[in-house]
């Protein structure tokens, strides 16, 4: 019978901190984490002890380096950006302070803290001071425009009365149906800007209106998964306001899973279908735009596509910014403007294979919270 494994050595104290703490040997093998570091790693400690820490994470040579050079030099570092990528879990966005130690076979104790929060908030500010000076620049834009346009169309019948041939009449037709999309387009662009109509919203019937318009859509070019958290209370919102966000996200995944439909990309493989996952759950203490909500519904938009390509990536909610031929540009800018306006937020994640739209939308907004910058 097989001893029980040993128990890691003792650091006392440093379970006690709030902070990720992991203590490492000469060959950067896991000698102790408290119990902060086994819940930001999702690694329990007896699993972790005796590994390489950076054997943990995916092409992380260059972290390995820095950790190797600090051991060798007995000196520590800053570092305040760190990303370490994890085999099927998300990354993790650290800073980690490293500070040589001596106390039997430990050589380096890593401080590590996840700065996804700060970043989330640069994210969200910079995304809604964008959206608002696009929001003003696309209003503005589009009233210029229309005038014109009136004229335009209303030269052109003018014009079609007084020509006596058919063939002739084909040019104007051709300037009055131009003129009637491009009077469409201003109108798009200028509907998002009233405020919306506050009534009980039930997510899942929002979800289930967009789920049969796609798949009126799309009959046999994407599957539709769906989890939903039956729990989920209704939330205060304009229903026809998200319901056209929800499906602008939604369409956008099945344009890029039916875009990549019989091409065998190497990011879903030949032959695999198109899926689209919508997934609802209570988020707990979030923070949306400085302001920390003690609850809000959390919508996730996840397709096994190709991926938004990396130099559209943070440009995705830009009005007229499209990675699909024919694309307005529009849907995604309308869908951000929908839940701004109910004071929720959206981001993204991409990479080959898998995208996700995360949509928050806070349930009570009297908790809310401002925080500190």
């Amino acid at each position: 019978m097989n001893a029980p494994a040993p128990p890691p050595p003792a650091f006392p104290g440093l379970e006690l901190l709030g902070t990720a703490v992991v203590v490492l040997d000469a060959e950067l093998r896991v000698l102790y984490v408290n119990p902060p570091a086994e819940h930001l790693i999702e690694v329990g400690a007896r699993l972790l002890g005796g590994q390489r820490f950076p054997d943990l994470f995916v092409q992380a040579r260059q972290f390995d380096a820095k950790l190797r050079h600090a051991i060798a030099k007995s000196w520590g570092f800053w570092d305040q950006a760190i990303d370490l990528e994890r085999p099927g879990l998300p990354a993790l966005h650290l800073n980690c302070l490293a500070t040589p130690a001596d106390a039997g076979a430990a050589r380096l104790v890593l401080e590590l803290r996840s700065i996804d929060q700060r970043l989330r908030i640069e994210r969200e500010e910079r995304s809604l001071n964008l959206a608002l000076a696009n929001r003003e620049l696309i209003r503005n834009l589009a009233h210029e425009i229309k005038n014109p346009l009136g004229g335009l169309r209303g030269s052109a019948q003018l014009l079609e009365r007084e020509l006596e041939r058919a063939d002739l009449r084909e040019y104007t037709q051709v300037i009055i149906k131009e003129a009637d999309r491009l009077q469409r387009l201003m109108d798009r662009l200028l509907t998002p800007h009233r405020p919306p109509h506050l009534g009980p919203v039930n997510v899942h019937e929002v979800c289930e209106r967009v789920r049969s318009l796609i798949l009126a859509e799309y009959p046999a070019g994407v599957r539709i998964v769906r989890d939903y958290d039956a729990s989920l209370p209704a939330i205060e919102g304009d229903r026809e306001q998200l319901i056209q966000a929800v499906l602008n996200i939604v369409r956008n995944a099945a344009q890029a899973c039916a875009g990549a439909a019989g091409t065998g990309t190497a990011a879903r493989g030949a032959g695999v279908p198109g899926e689209i996952a919508l997934r609802t759950r209570i988020a707990r203490s979030v923070t949306i735009a400085r302001r920390r909500h003690r609850l809000a519904l959390e919508l996730q938009v996840t397709d096994n596509g190709p991926g938004i390509p990396a130099e559209l990536r943070e440009r995705v909610f830009h009005p007229l910014v499209s990675g699909r031929e024919g694309g307005t540009g529009l849907g995604l800018t309308l869908a951000q403007t929908f839940v701004q306006h109910h004071h929720g937020s959206i981001e993204c994640e991409s990479r080959p294979g898998r995208t996700t739209f995360r949509v928050l939308l806070p349930l009570a907004r009297g908790a809310a919270t401002e925080t500190e910058g």
